[in-house]
């Protein structure tokens, strides 16, 4: 439903955005996102989950993390009723799950008074994610055979929490979970003991859990609130209570990922930066991206189209960058040619990213180097050069090595700009100031343009963490900039670059040197 047809009421979706990590919303979820005309979303969600919204949806924000301004159910309830009168289509998505401590009930009610559709998706819920992320069973065929959810903060008007009876909480046989049970952990805890449960109950204090930041205490019951202060936790936590919870049954898988605690800015473009950001985010990294350098189209077409219209006449195609496989592949399709075009010429590539890249145009190249650098890539072709035409697709600045080398050995070269490079000015202001505070474990650099880029936009303030780049090549250019690089990637590309991060990790703990988290 449109909010283009005001006649018609529209629609809202409850959605549940699950605990924090953007990869646990559901597919319905997504596709409610995609939908929207408005998204109401709670100050807990992960900003992340955003971006899966439609472009030109309105976001609005229903709390602060200061708690400075925070909706009341009741406006909440009214402006999903106005929205959806007017004939807008709704999200108001939730941290967890819309039915567990997330006042769905109460949203539902209004929505089915005023007669608007609704539907609820359900997301994954804070407390089954946390035993999970933590690596706490929540149920266990011989220590827990049920779980209760209990809200350690009752209705907003209560001066205490009267009304959960602890003496049967006390009783339950299994585990216990408890939301929103920060500020209230005096109380709910001394009542528990005072109810008859064991001040010894093994406890978990799970905060951010699914985020890179995630934080596991393990302690006893009757310490819970004295490790709360201690360390300072706030909001968002998860407390799990019972035998599951002691330290020898957990296995937290989540928290001994190679690399979480560590933060790490990918610097790629901002289209290519997913590749390189998931692998670190699959081996627990912080991953933070600011774009070094923008690509885009070239600024005039014409010199591509002129050399696709005599594409026949050259004996090879290189590709020196996956950017250039896309833009010219593409322009070539959207011209009103085919992959025919290309049948009497052979493709060569300068590694395996390059090489992929064509296998999505169902392409195989006939040429690829050991070493994917400029200068292998010539070496491989040199034997077949002399007298052979050879057209390069190009970015609009870098290396001449390859067209100079082929030139030399007798090829004739003709190069084409199939896309343009140009350098980002200005940094994101939460980087910037990640990098000044120190908070930055490591930075990417996967190209001598980025190097020159990143130079540009933070100068010196990289020596204070760790570099790491994709090449020699690289290496040299940071070199010349004057700044040193930590680590080195063995095989020039995205894989080699993670391989080399997790190398130096590797080295700094076997060398004794602490994990530092960032925080």
């Amino acid at each position: 439903m449109s909010g283009d047809n005001c006649n018609l009421p529209g629609k809202v979706f409850l959605v549940g955005a699950g605990p924090g990590d953007p990869k646990l919303l559901t597919v319905r979820a997504v596709s409610c996102l995609g939908r929207a005309d408005v998204v109401l979303y709670d100050y807990l969600v992960n900003p992340r989950i955003l971006s899966a919204a439609r472009a030109g949806a309105e976001f609005i924000c229903l709390g602060r993390h200061d708690r400075s301004r925070t909706w009341t159910p009741s406006e909440i309830c009214r402006q999903l009723v106005a929205f959806a009168q007017s004939g807008k289509t709704v999200v108001r998505l939730k941290n967890g799950d819309p039915s567990v401590f997330a006042r769905g009930g109460e949203e539902m009610a209004a929505l089915t008074a005023a007669r608007i559709p609704f539907e609820v998706v359900p997301g994954i819920t804070a407390g089954l994610a946390a035993g999970s992320c933590a690596g706490i069973p929540v149920t266990h065929r011989q220590l827990a055979s049920a779980v209760a959810l209990v809200t350690g903060h009752e209705r907003d008007q209560k001066e205490e929490i009267t009304s959960l009876d602890y003496e049967s909480l006390a009783r339950f046989p299994g585990t216990l979970i408890f939301y929103m049970g920060v500020s209230a952990a005096p109380v709910w805890t001394a009542s528990l003991i005072a109810s008859g449960k064991s001040p010894e109950t093994p406890a978990a204090i799970v905060r951010n859990c699914s985020l890179p930041d995630q934080q596991t205490t393990h302690c006893r019951l009757d310490e819970v609130a004295s490790r709360m202060q201690e360390r300072k936790i706030v909001a968002p936590v998860v407390v799990i209570v019972g035998p599951v919870a002691a330290e020898q049954w957990a296995a937290s898988w989540f928290e001994r990922r190679p690399l979480f605690g560590k933060r790490i800015l990918v610097t790629r473009a901002a289209e290519q930066a997913g590749t390189l950001a998931e692998q670190l985010e699959e081996l627990g990294a912080d991953v933070l991206c600011q774009p070094a350098i923008e690509i885009g189209p070239p600024s005039d077409w014409a010199p591509v189209d002129r050399a696709l219209e005599r594409i026949a006449d050259f004996d090879w195609l290189v590709f020196s960058s996956s950017n250039g496989v896309r833009y010219l592949l593409d322009r070539l399709l959207s011209t009103g040619r085919d992959l025919r075009q290309l049948g009497g010429v052979r493709l060569a590539v300068i590694g395996p990213g390059t090489a992929d890249e064509l296998l999505r145009y169902h392409l195989k190249s006939d040429l690829q180097p050991q070493t994917f650098r400029a200068e292998s890539l010539a070496a491989a072709l040199i034997p077949e050069a002399r007298g052979k035409r050879f057209l390069l697709a190009r970015a609009s600045r870098g290396r001449e090595v390859l067209a100079e080398e082929l030139q030399k050995a007798g090829g004739i070269v003709d190069q084409v700009v199939v896309y343009r490079s140009t350098d980002c000015r200005v940094p994101e202001p939460r980087i910037a100031e990640a990098l000044a505070s120190g908070r930055l474990d490591y930075v990417t650099v996967t190209s001598s343009a980025i190097a020159k880029s990143i130079h540009a936009l933070f100068g010196q303030q990289l020596a204070s963490t760790r570099l790491v780049s994709i090449s020699p090549i690289t290496s040299q250019t940071l070199r010349d900039l004057g700044l040193q690089t930590a680590a080195e990637a063995g095989e020039y590309t995205m894989r080699g670059v993670v391989e080399a991060i997790l190398r130096d990790v590797n080295a700094d703990r076997s060398a004794g040197m602490p994990d530092q988290a960032a925080s």
